[in-house]
């Protein structure tokens, strides 16, 4: 697959062209800091008062398909910590980069209520009391694209791409959603560490849809005893106002939290915990692994009235040993999932296309149809960069020599 970002990427109009009855518009761009210039990533670009949308990736750059009835239509970039902005699709003709405004608030500058302020623990108890009634009462499908990319002893041996819908039950229905696999956009899969073949986690997707704080209630949204809360400043993320709170609980355990002032909702958490000279905070498995690092976070969307999923990510560092209590390190495993969310789907379930058909003990890749590049040529995901083209080439010509 050809790197879609060139060395000069402007906001412009590019096209239209159909696939079977539907017309498409697609705009490229790249999404910048106002003040420095630097690439923005993970900025949201969606049609106003929908759900669709893409985000940029790393390098702040896009590309944003969509069908040609929404031509008129509004659309709307934003990012936590930067003022949002809205353009019609014939302003991007000219070609530009789209700078984005920081903007920071205090506390004193936020009329939050005629109360004494809420401090920073307090405000993540209220979020976590809130869950009930900021989070779906009723079932809900998302779709989006979730990328797997793993690495051994910093040697790329795994990258798979595919598309992806899940049906979710109510918030308070503590299960993973039912999920079909709609399309695969490519898996390559070079010589891994024999130790894989035993004990490896095979259905990538299932690894990262049963980690989620809101719907199984665990982590640190609780604020229990041992962790520390300090509010940061107050930020806009799209059209609201939110909390950035920093906590810690030491010494290996650290947490941000962004919260919504109106709702207190969790709008995004970032959550890590890492191993400290050679302390750790749990005992290595019967299998020989032990956890050096693990980073988890969940960003949502406003719509309709409910916070919905919208960016998921899942990186860990695993160290491999030849055994429980064995000091024979054998190697390092760095997995690195994301999921990131394009559509949300809440009304007429009844009517929309869904299938169950995702196996969950097999891997993704051996339950995949053939690629069809008419499926993709106007899928929304994020762009590829220029060091995953790189890892990509290595990983195809790898597969290639496997192979032959």
């Amino acid at each position: 697959m050809k790197n879609i970002l060139l060395s000069s990427i402007f906001l412009v109009f590019c096209f239209h062209s159909s696939i079977g009855q539907y017309e498409h518009i697609s705009i490229t761009g790249l999404i910048v800091d106002a003040k420095n210039k630097a690439p923005l990533p993970f900025a949201s670009i969606y049609l106003k008062g929908t759900s669709i949308g893409t985000v940029s990736n790393i390098e702040g750059a896009f590309v944003f398909h969509v069908p040609s009835k929404y031509e008129e239509d509004t659309i709307t970039i934003s990012m936590i910590g930067y003022e949002s902005i809205e353009r019609v699709f014939d302003d991007f003709k000219d070609g530009a980069h789209i700078p984005l405004e920081e903007k920071v608030l205090t506390l004193d500058e936020v009329i939050v209520n005629d109360k004494k302020p809420l401090s920073a623990k307090e405000i993540v108890s209220k979020a976590y009391q809130s869950i009930a009634i900021n989070y779906p009462s009723k079932s809900y499908i998302l779709e989006g694209f979730i990328r797997d990319l793993q690495n051994e002893d910093s040697v790329y041996v795994e990258l798979l791409e595919c598309a992806v819908k899940m049906q979710y039950q109510p918030n308070q229905v503590k299960k993973i959603p039912e999920i079909e696999l709609v399309a695969l956009k490519q898996s390559y899969v070079t010589e891994k560490h024999p130790w894989n073949d035993q004990w490896e986690r095979k259905n990538s997707i299932i690894d990262l849809v049963e980690d989620d704080f809101i719907r199984f209630d665990y982590g640190p949204i609780k604020a229990k005893n041992g962790w520390k809360y300090e509010v940061e400043s107050v930020v806009p993320i799209g059209e609201k106002l939110a909390y950035k709170i920093n906590a810690v609980n030491k010494p290996f355990y650290e947490a941000q939290f962004f919260i919504d002032v109106d709702s207190y909702a969790f709008i995004k958490i970032d959550y890590s915990r890492r191993a400290q000279s050679k302390r750790y905070y749990k005992r290595r498995l019967a299998n020989g692994q032990q956890e050096q690092y693990y980073n988890l976070v969940f960003e949502y969307q406003y719509f309709k009235g409910k916070w919905y999923l919208k960016y998921q990510k899942e990186e860990d560092v695993w160290q491999i040993f030849k055994g429980p209590e064995s000091k024979k390190l054998i190697f390092t495993k760095y997995p690195k999932k994301e999921l990131f969310i394009n559509k949300v789907v809440i009304a007429d379930l009844e009517a929309y296309s869904f299938t169950d058909n995702l196996d969950h003990t097999q891997s993704v890749e051996n339950q995949a149809k053939p690629y069809d590049p008419d499926f993709w040529k106007y899928y929304n995901f994020p762009v590829q960069t220029k060091e995953q083209s790189k890892i990509e080439v290595y990983l195809k010509e790898a597969n290639i020599k496997i192979d032959e």
